[in-house]
């Protein structure tokens, strides 16, 4: 009976073990995909505070970077689409600016 409580340890270390294995790491977003055709812009505007960088495609802002210049880390702004719908503050419609977001880490 000495090995019933090894192989019942060996079977539990195996099922917790199993679910760590298969997850998958995140999938990287899709590039932008461009038309041959399309007309991209790359608008840079800067002050002494900030420097924006903006990228439209077809007159479409497609993205925006934002470095301040005070030592504040960078964020994106990812404009909303028409896919996308806008967000409410209290039942109220919260405007069309887009979602910000900073990077935690860099590699």
């Amino acid at each position: 009976m000495a090995s019933t409580p090894s192989l019942f340890g060996a079977a539990l270390l195996a099922a917790l073990a199993a679910p760590a294995l298969a997850q998958q790491p995140p999938a990287d977003p899709a590039p932008l995909q461009h038309a041959p055709g399309d007309r991209i812009e790359r608008i840079t505007h800067e002050d002494a505070l900030t420097r924006i960088d903006e990228l439209r495609v077809d007159g479409q802002t497609q993205s925006i970077q934002v470095q301040p210049k005070n030592g504040a880390p960078a964020y994106q702004i990812q404009p909303r689409g028409a896919a996308n719908t806008p967000g409410e503050t209290a039942g109220r419609p919260s405007g069309n600016s887009g979602r910000s977001s900073w990077r935690l880490f860099d590699f």
